[in-house]
């Protein structure tokens, strides 16, 4: 577990983003309620928060958020009004939660709304809906269809922390308790 969240979670460990999500085998739920449960005791003290958003055939998908940043994040003009449009009616990030896991339920594909729980802009969140995933000016973290510049610089600063914290995590010079940042 520690490999995937350095791996996978970098900026938000180092809040440089909201939250990530990373696919984790495990042949038990059992043993994947521990991991969690351990996690999130471990984590509680620095404002990280992880829970799993689906699981089917041995595979979950961890999400591996920030709560105090999602909670901004959604707070933002236009988010809860284009939350709406997908069925979220409350406000409380453990409604939103559970409403973002009924959604992940429904089909094969990811709800187009997850950008927002991940920290991408609005904007290229709407863009992303609007043309179908297609003419986009930049990929990379996430398509891009507002401010290409300033997704590249945070593409690049999202890539360097991981390679640092990945770095410093294989050597054993840090743990991913020492790596996560207590906000």
């Amino acid at each position: 577990m520690e490999k995937y969240l350095v791996e996978n979670c970098a900026p938000t460990l180092a809040c440089l983003k909201t939250a990530n999500l990373f696919s984790y085998v495990c042949l038990s739920p059992l043993e994947l309620e521990a991991y969690i449960a351990y996690w999130n005791q471990q984590m509680e003290g620095k404002g990280i928060s992880m829970c799993v958003l689906r699981y089917r055939e041995h595979t979950a998908l961890i999400y591996v958020y920030r709560g105090e940043f999602l909670r901004k994040d959604l707070d933002k003009p236009g988010v809860r009004e284009f939350l709406r449009g997908f069925g979220y009616e409350h406000a409380g990030i453990g409604y939103m939660l559970g409403k973002l896991k009924e959604r992940l339920a429904e089909g094969l594909n990811f709800p187009h709304e997850i950008g927002l729980f991940l920290g991408y802009p609005l904007g290229d969140v709407i863009g992303f809906v609007e043309n179908s995933g297609k003419s986009y000016i930049y990929a990379g973290c996430w398509k891009v269809y507002c401010n290409a510049a300033e997704a590249v610089h945070t593409f690049q600063k999202f890539k360097k922390c991981t390679e640092i914290y990945v770095r410093l995590w294989s050597q054993g010079r840090r743990s991913v308790w020492q790596l996560t940042v207590a906000v």
